[in-house]
């Protein structure tokens, strides 16, 4: 089992921002040294074309960071936290919409998860974000959970399926909007031009059918390519 703090930084009307290089040093460093991290994933924009959502421009920065328990996650962004100082490091992106969430993550299979990214490259998540709600939120979840997975692993090329669930949680970074999302998913291409490949293939009209027997819900869905670094902690 395992526990994941997101953190979507999204342009708002007008502004179009860019996370720093050199900011984004010290959020790896500052990741790293995190007590309890088992892995973290930093995201940045990619472009890949879906035959069905267009959402516009992927946000400008995100991070899921996984812990294997709540209390060291909620430990990690308590009030005197290790991550309290993520978004001092970020002047790049003041300006931008914030959210926070904790998240259960559960992982599904894929027939071959050896990502074969190009020397110098990123593999790309395609993230898909649902606000809700749901009329029925334990009947969405079961279904969603029990359908649309299956149907993912389809995709030519993907390494990695994840739909993460909301939990109730404790703390929270200083300043930052907390959301309760429904759900999140990610799945994991060597590349934003694997994901293109995928979204463009014939189980994009599997993926869409099955969409339309989906339990009621509100709020749509979002869905981003993004570039995905993985940090991992100090020794």
């Amino acid at each position: 089992m395992s526990f994941a703090f997101i953190v979507f930084f999204e342009n708002t009307p007008g502004i179009d921002l860019t996370v720093d290089a050199g900011e984004l040093a010290f959020v790896r460093d500052l990741i790293r040294a995190t007590p309890g991290l088992t892995s973290g994933l930093i995201y940045t924009p990619e472009v890949a074309e879906d035959l069905f959502n267009h959402d516009g421009t992927s946000p400008p920065f995100g991070l899921q960071l996984h812990f294997s328990d709540l209390p060291t996650l909620e430990a990690a962004v308590g009030p005197k936290g290790h991550l309290q100082p993520l978004m001092g490091l970020l002047k790049s992106l003041h300006g931008a919409k914030v959210t926070q969430q904790v998240m259960l993550v559960r992982p599904f299979p894929v027939d071959d998860p050896v990502v074969k990214t190009a020397e110098g490259g990123l593999p790309c998540s395609y993230v898909v974000h649902y606000p809700g709600p749901a009329a029925d939120l334990n009947l969405w979840l079961s279904h969603y959970i029990a359908g649309h997975p299956p149907v993912m692993r389809k995709f030519p090329g993907i390494r990695s399926i994840e739909i993460l669930s909301r939990v109730d949680w404790c703390g929270g970074l200083e300043g930052v909007e907390r959301v309760a999302h429904i759900q999140r998913n990610r799945i994991l291409f060597d590349s934003a031009a694997a994901l293109q490949a995928a979204l463009q293939s014939p189980v994009r009209h599997e993926m869409r059918a099955d969409f339309h027997t989906f339990p009621a819900f509100e709020g749509g869905n979002f869905h981003y390519p993004m570039a995905t670094e993985t940090v991992l902690p100090s020794a």
